[in-house]
This record gives structure tokens, sequence and C-alpha cells, in this order.
């Protein structure tokens, strides 16, 4: 354990020395993942750089498992997210940032039997989160390239009431914290967007590999997977689709955003705001000159090797 970790336990009042409890750190995270199929509706903070915003989300499975989840921003104009099965159908055209990108709170697909390989999970004690008795987990990463979680998780249903995201010195990178929790099914009303909210014209497919047809990402750090392409159209006669690959570790994620820029002089980047990383760079395709771009919340090294690797799926057939 990195000095950046022992400061965080000791932070925590020395939570990480509490004695094992009956349940495991796996078990709780298992309850968690079989936690998305409750009906509940709430309201919660978001806060990264410093900046708080406020939302009410609500989230509902039917009984043919479809889970549909609506998200509104109470600060300032009224932004809003709705996604079916943690697919973006329709968001505000000005919503800005990890909302906006697919990241509505809490929806994480876990697979826990992989995620111990590339986090050491433990217990760390008890905590009170919007009135609600919390069991307090951590996430520490195995290697360099994911970033630390400490997840506050309802004692009675596992939903997690806060989701701390924290880098290699302990320190605070992005928070999401419930201020209030209603364990009842939101109404149909609840769960209809309104007239701003823009549906997303959008192709996915599912990815077996780090690929798409016309795309391939040559190194993934360990244990992250490929979980879907989104293909979108671009204004223009003969313009190739923006083309969008996800990947994920069940915690961690990022995208490849693979664009063809027209004849458009744009310049390579590299930005963190918070937890999310963003790096770009020019690459020469058959097809003409694209950007690609990796966007997450990882660390911004892993960002810029994977963005280094990159190819058109023939070129990398024949190297």
């Amino acid at each position: 354990m990195t000095a950046g970790w022992r400061a965080w336990c000791l932070g925590l009042g020395m939570l990480c020395a509490v004695p094992a409890q009956a349940e495991t750190a796996e078990d709780w995270l298992q309850r968690m993942h079989d936690a998305s199929q409750l009906d509940y509706q709430g309201v919660f903070i978001y806060e990264r750089n410093g900046s708080f915003s406020s939302h009410q989300l609500w989230h509902a499975a039917t009984m043919h498992g479809e889970r549909r989840e609506r998200l509104l921003q109470l600060d300032g104009p009224a932004h809003e997210v709705l996604r079916v099965n943690g697919r973006t159908r329709c968001l505000s055209s000005d919503l800005q940032g990890p909302l906006a990108e697919g990241q509505v709170w809490p929806a994480r697909e876990l697979d826990v039997g992989q995620l111990a390989n590339w986090y050491v999970l433990r217990l760390l004690g008890s905590s009170r989160v919007a009135g609600r008795d919390a069991v307090v987990l951590g996430l520490l990463p195995r290697d360099p390239h994911r970033h630390a979680f400490e997840l506050h998780l309802d004692r009675q249903t596992a939903l997690p009431l806060k989701s701390v995201l924290l880098n290699e010195q302990g320190q605070m990178l992005e928070r999401f914290q419930f201020t209030s929790l209603q364990l009842q099914a939101p109404t149909s009303t609840d769960l209809q967007p309104g007239a701003d909210c823009r549906t997303l014209d959008t192709d996915v497919s599912a990815l077996s590999a780090a690929q798409t047809n016309d795309w391939q990402v040559g190194w993934l750090p360990p244990g992250f997977s490929a979980q879907g392409v989104i293909r979108r159209p671009v204004p223009g006669d003969g313009v190739p689709p923006l083309q969008c690959l996800l990947f994920a570790d069940g915690l961690a994620r990022f995208s490849v955003f693979v664009e063809h820029l027209g004849g458009l002089s744009v310049e390579e980047a590299h930005s963190q705001l918070g937890p999310t990383v963003a790096v770009s760079r020019r690459l020469s395709a058959r097809s003409g000159e694209v950007m690609v771009t990796v966007v997450g919340e990882i660390p911004l090294g892993t960002a810029e090797r994977i963005a280094l690797s990159v190819r058109e799926a023939q070129e990398q057939a024949s190297d």
C-alpha cells in the first residue's frame, strides 16, 4: 500500500483496521450489483474541482428486466438525461460533463469475480448518508492504470449512497452523494423526458474484442474489455459516422472517439477536469485525416498510451 493510500485510511479514522465482519467486500459488491433491479428515487449532489450540482434521479426496473432512469439537473437550466438499460436515449443538448457522457450514477455493471483481479477489495467500516446506515468499501487499484473508489452502500438495500473517486495520493477527484432516497417506484410521468431532451440518433453494436470493422485499439490496460460501439451520423454527404468505442473494467471506464476531420485544422490536446481526462491525436487514415480522442476516468498517462495504440483494423492486421 502506498503512502497515499495509508493517508486515506488514516483520514477515515483508522477504519482500515476495523475487524472483519460476517459479510465480505465481495458479498456487498454483489448485493450492489443486484440492487440495480430495485425501484427508487432521490436527490444527489455531484462534486468535482470544488464545484457542486444537485440532481433528481428516478430509477425503475420493469417486470421484463428493463431498467429506465431519468436524471434532472436541479440547479440552473433543467438539463436532463434518459437512459434505458444503461444506454442514453435522450439528453439536453447543452448538458456537459460526465453526466452527459452516460455516467448517470449509480449505474455500474459489475463482474465481482473479475473485479478482485484489478482492485484490492476491503471493508472499511460504517457511515451514515442521507439519514441511512451504510457500509463503507474501499477498492484500491492493483496497478497504475485506474483510480481508487470509496463506496458507501445502504445497509438495507446495498444501493450506493455515496461514491468517491480518489487519485493515487488519496485525494478526491469526484463525489456522488445522495441527500435523500426513497425506495418507491417512479410514476410514468416521472420517467417522461421533457421537450428539450434530444433523442440520440445512434447505432449501438456489441463488441466481442477491442475493435470495430474500421478501428482497433492495440493496447488496453489489464482488466478493461470492450463494451460496445456507438456510431452517430455526421452532417454532410459521404462523411463517415463518428465512432465511439466503449471500454470498462467494471468500475472505471473510458471511450475512444474516432471522427473524420474533413479538412478541418484541429490541434492535438491533453486535458484533465477532475477525474476525467481527454487525450486527442491526429491520425492519417485511408479515408483521410481523423481525430482520435480518448475520454475517461483513468490516469492521463494511461489515456495517452491508449490513444497512441489506435489504428485502422486492416492496417494493424497487415503490420
